[in-house]
């Protein structure tokens, strides 16, 4: 009999289905965002969700436009109840008062997200959804609120502990190996050739985090080169004929390369957690391993060295001058001015060498002229190392860094000779 109540509950379903999404169709998409809103029973959600996300699919960059419009300004808050329900919470602090103000406090918006959610593959839906919202927010400012709300969300459902981290080797699936070619960002992945000099040899490995609802979509993924001593230039980390080493012989694990995956996870942190979590597992790996540095871009320094009005930083030695910036170049908020040295520093790594024609590609030369930094990830300092970035702005570096930036002149412009 339980067989036949399945079967009958099946059909029943498929069939009530079918009926709900002929009728989901007819609706306009501010009417099926507040039947969503509204659903109560999991087979009605899930249709109506269904039709929203595959219209949105559908739909041209004027019209997601105008549903971001909805969005933001037809789902908000009504500043009125939030008032309001938080007069009741301060009169008489309790459980009703208090959800009160908090369902009042949230905009109808970050509820709608959630119920189109629910269906499998949603999540990768919505993520390309805040990438297209990103693309759309220089032209229309009005919209960023929505971005606060999808950012909460996803911050919520990508911490951590959904996040699995994978291997990736020259074994794994085909989509997969095709996504870290296309979502490489920091050194070209040229051929499937080059792609196998990155992955394969004993003296190389790839971890990327992956979320359990995006399975085959690598978040972010950093390349590691297991060396001996530490490299001074990433030609020699990826030259085609280079002679491998055994793993085991290894005493440095180089991290020369950290790509985001998902532009509609912008502003998402994974690096921090997926360095430390590869340091961990390589350390227990692999017990020779006693180093772990990167070799990495330094994208903000020709365009700082542009901009900045130091008679003596003209036409000075190129290693020099990036050591003089990383170490002295700063924003407005005394935080350092390049990208990746804010993103190393604040993990609590301090800067270890500076290496002059260090990437001789076209971006190389554009960025730095040809110069990279190692940043080096002692583990038995990386706490004090972060806590003083954090804290008090400090760039720990090395003795020879530091020499280096002192060697600059500093004269400025106009300044008496």
């Amino acid at each position: 009999m339980s067989y036949f109540s399945g079967l009958i509950s099946t059909i029943f379903e498929r069939r009530y289905q079918k009926a709900l999404s002929n009728e989901a169709d007819a609706r306009t998409t501010p009417q099926l965002c507040e039947a969503l809103l509204s659903s109560h029973g999991e087979v009605s959600g899930a249709t109506l969700a269904h039709t929203l996300l595959d219209r949105y699919a559908g739909m041209s960059p004027a019209e997601k436009a105008a549903f971001f419009q909805y969005m933001t300004h037809e789902l908000e808050i009504d500043p009125d109840a939030v008032v309001r329900t938080l007069e009741a919470y301060k009169t008489k602090p309790g459980k009703g008062t208090y959800r009160a103000f908090a369902t009042a406090c949230e905009p109808k918006r970050q509820e709608l997200a959630r119920r189109m959610n629910q269906v499998p593959g949603a999540t990768g839906q919505l993520v390309q959804m805040r990438k297209d919202l990103l693309g759309l927010m220089k032209d229309h400012p009005d919209l960023e609120p929505l971005d606060v709300d999808f950012r909460h969300l996803f911050a919520s459902w990508f911490n951590r502990g959904f996040l699995v981290l994978r291997p990736i080797d020259w074994t794994s699936p085909a989509g997969i190996l095709e996504k870290i070619i296309a979502y490489e960002a920091v050194h070209e992945i040229g051929s499937w050739d080059d792609l196998r000099r990155r992955l394969k040899p004993s003296d190389r490995r790839c971890f990327g985090f992956f979320h359990p609802s995006m399975a085959d979509e690598p978040l972010i993924f950093v390349e590691v080169a297991l060396t001996k001593g530490v490299p001074s230039s990433v030609q020699d980390l990826l030259a085609d004929g280079r002679e491998a080493i055994e793993a085991e012989d290894a005493d440095t694990a180089v991290f020369y390369s950290i790509s985001n995956c998902q532009a509609g996870l912008a502003g998402i942190s994974f690096g921090n957690s997926l360095i430390k979590q590869v340091v961990s597992d390589l350390s227990k790996d692999l017990p020779g391993l006693t180093t772990f540095v990167t070799l990495s871009p330094i994208p903000g320094l020709n365009k700082w060295l542009a901009g900045a009005e130091l008679e003596g930083l003209k036409g000075q030695d190129n290693q020099a001058l990036a050591a003089h910036y990383l170490l002295e170049g700063k924003r407005s908020d005394g935080m350092p001015f390049d990208p990746v040295a804010r993103f190393h520093l604040g993990n609590g790594a301090m800067v270890h060498a500076v290496h002059a024609d260090a990437d001789t590609s076209k971006n190389g030369r554009k960025q730095s002229n040809g110069t990279m930094v190692n940043y080096l990830y002692d583990l038995s300092q990386i706490s004090q190392n972060h806590e003083k970035f954090v804290g008090e702005q400090t760039v720990v570096a090395s003795a020879a860094v530091k020499a280096l930036s002192a060697s600059v002149n500093t004269k400025r412009l106009g300044e008496a000779k």
